[in-house]
């Protein structure tokens, strides 16, 4: 029987998340499957992996094989690289102390990364949200100044009229006592 490590999926269309198993290679996508080993949403940003290290790590000295996509994802949680490092120390390359030290280099390296992504998302959100509250600020400005320049406009256009009504009063009230 081949054992695959694959993704199942769920989730609603346009908004699908998965499930990462150990299934017979025979069994359908979403169908039966052996054990379930964590989940793997990517629609966030930075996807969100939830992974059972130990258990992942035991399939695969099993000898399970992962599809391309669950390869990257046991890379990218150093599932692969803690394999390859007890590879090592059961040849005797590596004392158990070393690859110790190298996995946890390597997670110390990997974690800092995540967080300067996480951070950078961060700071470019802010960025454009500060952006968008500057260019709305001169947007309601210019209105702001429209608005005035029509108000004086109709102020000097109210004023004339005053002043021509007033001229023409003062013309009546001349007229008839001249006569």
């Amino acid at each position: 029987m081949a054992v695959k490590i694959r993704l199942q999926r769920h989730g609603k269309k346009n908004f699908a998340f998965f499930h990462i198993v150990v299934a017979d290679s025979r069994a359908p996508r979403d169908g039966r499957y052996i054990e379930q080993l964590g989940s793997y949403n990517p629609n966030t940003d930075p996807a969100t992996i939830n992974l059972n290290f130990e258990r992942a790590l035991a399939w695969l000295k099993l000898g399970a094989e992962p599809t391309l996509v669950c390869r990257r994802i046991l890379s990218y949680e150093g599932v692969l690289l803690r394999k390859h490092l007890d590879g090592g120390i059961a040849k005797g390359a590596l004392t158990p102390e070393v690859a110790d030290k190298k996995f946890a280099d390597w997670k110390a390296q990997r974690d800092a990364k995540i967080a300067a992504k996480v951070s950078g998302l961060r700071n470019e959100a802010i960025a454009k949200a500060n952006a968008a509250r500057d260019e709305e600020r001169k947007v309601n400005e210019a209105r702001a100044e429209a608005i005035a320049k029509k108000a004086a406009e109709l102020a000097a256009a109210q004023a004339a009229k005053e002043a021509e009504a007033a001229a023409a009063e003062s013309e009546a009230e001349n007229a008839p006592a001249e006569a």
